[in-house]
């Protein structure tokens, strides 16, 4: 049995950045790359483009051809060994003569889970994991959420002031930060399964919450506005831009006050009111969420959403874009939390990345528990 090497984990390295092809289109499948090595040499390359197109391995192998013939496959996430929507990767990989396999994590997904590693060492080839699992994990940590939480990745974005504050008294808040951070918001945006928003925020500033970017796009995020009673305008920007969109409401409001939104193709989603008896139950939100494949959650957040999710410990990841401004005392603070009585008491959060843009400051936070 051989072990993972230096050498093993450049060549991972590799393989990770050519998942990042996929980082805007594999929804609602993982983002994966892989690489063939033979004699030291990388003979085919291959990344995972989109759900119901060919796997990585697939790609590597077509462009390896019989160069795979006792090769080492590097693969950021375990062949599958089920059929899907595309036969099993395991089986292609063993019909291509491939002699050892390094992974750099267990598929979480309950339908392979080790199976694919099980086939491949059934038949004779040699299996090394993991192999920059954390890198791994960390790439699809919403897909990695929803497999074994039952629940997406929430991820929250605020622009902010020096002082904490999202808007002004009066709710005006475009633009706070320059173009550069607008701009890596976009990105941020795309790579989401889902943008999420509460209705307060359309009816003030009328979003697209389209990303814009360069690239054409392999698909568009979902757009889901929590409007627990139907307040979204038939003519929102939003219902206008590519993309589904989703009105999630209270399912105790009668079935005509939808009747404008459905005929512009929007769809209604009744959900249990809250216990607080404002907006729709979150935990419900959460399990439709995970029903609908939805890996990755973009919240764009207002005071009181932010809040909502905080409170109810449903925020995975804070993405801050700090503006050099300070909008004063009776500006809109970006979350109302608390009061906790000691230090000991407010949660912790751990900062994975910091970025300067022009002017402004990029800050992604994770919650303790996934720090």
């Amino acid at each position: 049995m051989m072990s993972v090497d230096q050498s093993d984990i450049q060549y991972m390295r590799q393989a990770l950045e050519l998942s990042q092809f996929g980082l805007y289109s594999t929804h609602p499948n993982p983002r994966v790359g892989a690489l063939l090595v033979r004699d030291g040499e990388i003979q085919g390359r291959g990344a995972h483009l989109q759900a119901g197109g060919p796997h990585a391995e697939v790609f590597a192998l077509g462009e390896a051809g019989e160069l795979a013939r006792g090769a080492t496959l590097y693969v950021t996430l375990e062949p599958c060994a089920h059929q899907g929507r595309t036969p099993p990767c395991s089986d292609a990989v063993i019909a291509a003569g491939v002699t050892r396999v390094v992974v750099a994590m267990v598929d979480p997904n309950p339908l392979v889970a080790g199976k694919g590693i099980e086939r491949l060492r059934a038949a004779g080839i040699v299996v090394d994991v993991p192999c920059l699992e954390e890198e791994a994990i960390w790439l699809n940590r919403g897909f990695v959420q929803r497999m074994r939480r039952g629940r997406p990745w929430m991820r929250v974005k605020q622009a902010s002031s020096l002082d904490g504050k999202v808007a002004l008294a009066n709710g005006q808040s475009q633009w706070l930060t320059g173009e550069l951070a607008r701009e890596d918001v976009q990105k941020e945006r795309a790579q989401a399964s889902a943008i999420l928003a509460g209705v307060g925020t359309i009816l003030a500033d009328d979003p697209r919450f389209a990303p814009r970017l360069n690239e054409d796009l392999l698909r568009h995020p979902i757009k889901i506005i929590l409007d627990g009673r139907l307040r979204t305008p038939s003519t929102a920007a939003v219902l206008r831009s590519p993309g589904a969109t989703w009105i999630v409401h209270r399912d105790d409001l009668e079935a005509e006050a939808g009747h404008a939104l459905s005929a512009v193709g929007a769809r209604l989603v009744p959900l249990p009111p809250a216990s607080s008896g404002v907006g729709v139950d979150f935990l419900a939100l959460m399990q439709f969420l995970a029903q609908e494949e939805i890996n990755e959650v973009f919240v764009e957040a207002g005071g009181r959403l932010a809040s909502s999710l905080l409170g109810a410990g449903l925020v995975d990841e804070y993405l801050l874009y700090f503006a050099p401004l300070l909008l004063g005392q009776d500006a809109r603070a970006f979350a109302s939390v608390g009061p906790y009585l000691q230090l000991g008491q407010a949660p912790r959060w751990r900062l994975r990345e910091s970025q300067v843009l022009g002017q402004d400051v990029k800050l992604r936070y994770l919650c303790r528990e996934d720090a």
